[in-house]
């Protein structure tokens, strides 16, 4: 279970950060950032952790706590599927990254991002490697943009019904792969990842998205 030991040890202010969606066939990247000032009381901390741990329920429960609880900062941001072709998927998260951090009503001294790699925050940052279930505050900024994205799923979900992105959030199930093969493509595929790729050279769909890197 993540704790706030890296962030008590710090002493300073210190900002949790973590993004979702770099997998999907379609749909921006996002990301969040959280501070939590003065701690993070133990109500709240029993509902956090890695938001892959997390049902949709309590997500949801946990996303309304960070909201409502007071000294708790949080800024969301996303580089969208433009972004993303331009710049690739791992620059267009650090992009999002970097634009949740600078949304932030305070700046933090110290910066947590979960996994191996980080942009620059302009001030001191720490990589952790499974960082979501290690510290509340990536946790925290875990949950955020977990259920801020899905819900972006969601609302593109009405106009674009046919891929089931309300259930899939823009990843390559079954059920998605086939409606792109039955349907095409939309503004909000990704034109290099799996089986988009795949249909945009003209190539047979396997229903494999692991030989284009994509999971």
């Amino acid at each position: 279970m993540p704790d706030y030991t890296r962030e008590a040890q710090h002493g300073g202010r210190v900002a949790g950060v973590d993004e979702v969606g770099r997998g999907p066939l379609a749909g921006p990247v996002v990301a969040a950032a959280v501070i939590f000032d003065g701690g993070v009381p133990d109500r709240l901390a029993t509902l956090l952790d890695d938001s892959k741990k997390l049902s949709a329920v309590a997500r949801q429960r946990a996303y309304v706590a960070l909201r409502g609880a007071r000294g708790v900062h949080v800024a969301v941001a996303a580089a969208s599927v433009a972004e993303i072709a331009r710049l690739n998927i791992l620059h267009a998260a650090f992009l999002a990254m970097r634009r949740a951090v600078a949304r932030l009503p305070v700046r933090p001294d110290l910066v947590l991002v979960d996994g191996n790699a980080a942009p620059d925050f302009g001030c001191r940052t720490e990589c952790v490697v499974g960082g979501d279930g290690e510290s509340l505050s990536i946790a925290a900024a875990s949950i955020v943009a977990k259920v801020v994205r899905d819900r972006l799923m969601e609302r593109l979900a009405v106009r674009w019904p046919a891929y089931g992105w309300e259930r899939n959030a823009g990843y390559g199930t079954p059920e998605h792969r086939a409606a792109l093969c039955d349907v095409g493509t939309t503004p909000h595929h990704r034109a290099a990842f799996g089986t988009v790729r795949q249909l945009s050279l003209g190539l047979p769909v396997d229903g494999s998205e692991a030989a284009w890197g994509v999971s």
